[in-house]
């Protein structure tokens, strides 16, 4: 890929400081939140805490999830 060549040679030019914020705020991008996803999950928790405390689900206690106590 030329295009990213060039911009490679250009990025390995900088500062390490200029280096590591170019990287952090390309992951940044990467990671912006997705709204319908957002939904689809509050949707969904609120579905799970309602059976929780209907009884119609049973929580998995802390200790046999992550092997330790609290």
């Amino acid at each position: 890929m030329e295009f990213s060549n060039t911009l490679l040679e250009q990025a390995l030019c900088l500062k390490p400081q200029e280096r590591f914020s170019l990287v952090d705020s390309l992951l940044l991008s990467l990671d912006e939140p997705d709204k319908e996803i957002d939904e689809i999950w509050a949707i969904e928790s609120e579905k799970r805490l309602i059976a929780y405390r209907s009884g119609k689900l049973k929580g998995i206690p802390f200790e046999d999830v992550f092997g330790e106590k609290i």
